[in-house]
């Protein structure tokens, strides 16, 4: 894994024009498409003046989510079998040959003694090996069988291949970057093997998430995953992230990788995978980072696998076994203190890395959460201020949960709430609450009892559903 520091907005107007070329008329040759990549680059300058998230671009590339079709690539089965039933999720890795060092071993029994037996079930594990070295491949599929035959049986596990002579030309390419001739080589057959991988599991499952072959993961990383899909079930996204590192813990729905295989096989010589990962989301109209904290997978691998080169980046978010993931399940946010900038109301709910900062609220002044469903609630958690901002934090406010919603002048609203308690020293924290009431919850209240000259912050509001016996 490589940090670019280098700017890539000259880069910009060059995506542009090509994702023009490239989406036109569907039968254009792609060696037709490759020799206009060429010539392209000498218009750079010209096509300054282009947006890459220009509504005319966005709109035609969008376009590529119905007429996309796999890329033609001959694939070998090393070990495992072909899905019978589609999964919910598809884990999915790409692995080659180091010059110090091998963790693909422990990072397919951290996936497996990280997860439970039920969620097996409704996951499917594939491993690209992409070297181009049979004897290394050969002695790699042995070490996996030999390590977890169960999961090859069960069908949680298949090992493939894409043969050379499926890729396209990786010697003599462009030195953006100014990067050395062998990185050229090394990411940009990075690109490709990642297309090959896309391409391969665009059908196994409803979504894909992309590991490293070297990281380890958390407890019940697939549940905390199902969770947090749950809970934007009804929000657009195109990437969501559970690592903040490389292209570790992307994950996307299954129906895009065909296009997202396209994207990186047209552009495979361009700019490293990362980098092209926050194109293609910027290009389906995704404007802001979505990502999950804790981080679900943590970078262990101390040798890169270009060069064999130290490698000490981890990511500080990660949690090996977090505690209790909340459930919040989808719901409107309703509020009346002046919010400050991007720090929006739903940001307080949505498990990510961001938080609701609004101007110094009044008595009276509340923050709604009403559930799409109603729910019976077995815990709320709300953490207000921040470490740096402990001020910032509800001096005196309680909470309540309500029933009977109805649809206000612009807002919904419950008829009937009842108090669960007050805050104090900024938090609320009531557990065994499902008690409080006879009747699913369908909104939880914040109100605010003084008046407050700080403003505040609501950092994180947390809930947890009853679970069904």
């Amino acid at each position: 894994m490589r940090i670019y520091w280098k700017k890539t907005v000259a880069y910009l107007p060059f995506l542009c024009l090509v994702l023009v070329l490239y989406i036109t008329p569907s039968t254009w040759p792609f060696n037709f498409i490759q020799t206009n990549l060429k010539s392209a680059l000498h218009l750079q300058e010209e096509e300054k003046r282009w947006q890459l998230n220009s509504e005319k671009n966005l709109q035609s590339f969008t376009e590529l989510q119905n007429d996309s079709s796999p890329l033609n690539i001959s694939y070998h089965f090393l070990a495992g079998f072909p899905v019978q039933k589609q999964k919910y999720l598809t884990v999915g890795l790409s692995s080659v040959k180091r010059k110090k060092g091998n963790y693909l071993l422990e990072t397919l029994n951290s996936i497996f003694t990280q997860s439970s037996d039920e969620e097996l079930k409704e996951m499917v594990v594939v491993v690209l090996l992409a070297d181009f070295d049979k004897d290394w491949n050969i002695q790699v599929v042995k070490d996996i069988s030999l390590r977890f035959p169960h999961h090859v049986l069960k069908g949680h596990l298949m090992v493939i291949h894409a043969p050379q002579e499926q890729y396209p030309h990786l010697e003599g390419l462009k030195r953006n970057f100014n990067d050395a001739p062998d990185r050229v080589y090394f990411r940009s057959k990075q690109n490709v093997d990642y297309a090959f991988l896309f391409n391969f599991c665009a059908n196994l499952s409803r979504y894909y998430v992309m590991i490293e072959d070297d990281v380890l993961c958390s407890k019940n990383f697939f549940t905390s995953i199902k969770k947090f899909l749950t809970s934007r079930k009804d929000s657009f996204w195109v990437t969501l992230e559970f690592s903040k590192l490389g292209y570790i813990g992307k994950l996307y729905h299954s129906s895009d990788l065909p296009r997202l295989a396209q994207f990186l096989f047209l552009f495979y010589q361009e700019m490293p995978c990362d980098w092209l990962l926050g194109h293609f989301r910027a290009l389906l109209a995704q404007k802001e980072v979505i990502r999950f904290r804790p981080s679900l997978f943590q970078h262990v691998g101390l040798y890169s696998s270009f060069q064999g080169t130290k490698n000490h980046l981890k990511d500080d978010d990660f949690e090996e076994n977090p505690i209790d993931i909340p459930d919040n399940p989808p719901a409107d946010i309703f509020t009346n203190i002046t919010q400050f900038e991007k720090y929006t109301a739903n940001k307080a709910y949505d498990n990510g890395e961001d938080y609701f900062w609004g101007k110094s609220p009044s008595p009276g002044s509340y923050f709604t959460i009403v559930l799409h469903k109603p729910a019976m609630l077995s815990r709320v958690s709300i953490l207000s201020g921040s470490q740096d901002r402990m001020k910032d934090k509800l001096q005196s406010a309680e909470v309540e949960q309500g029933t009977k919603p109805v649809m206000l002048e612009n807002r919904v609203e419950c008829l009937h709430y009842i108090k669960l308690g007050d805050f104090v020293d900024g938090q609320f924290e009531k557990n065994n609450i499902e008690g409080s009431t006879n009747s699913p919850v369908s909104c939880l209240r914040i109100v605010v009892t003084k008046k407050q000259e700080d403003w505040v912050i609501i950092r994180r509001i947390n809930l947890w559903i009853k679970k069904k016996t």
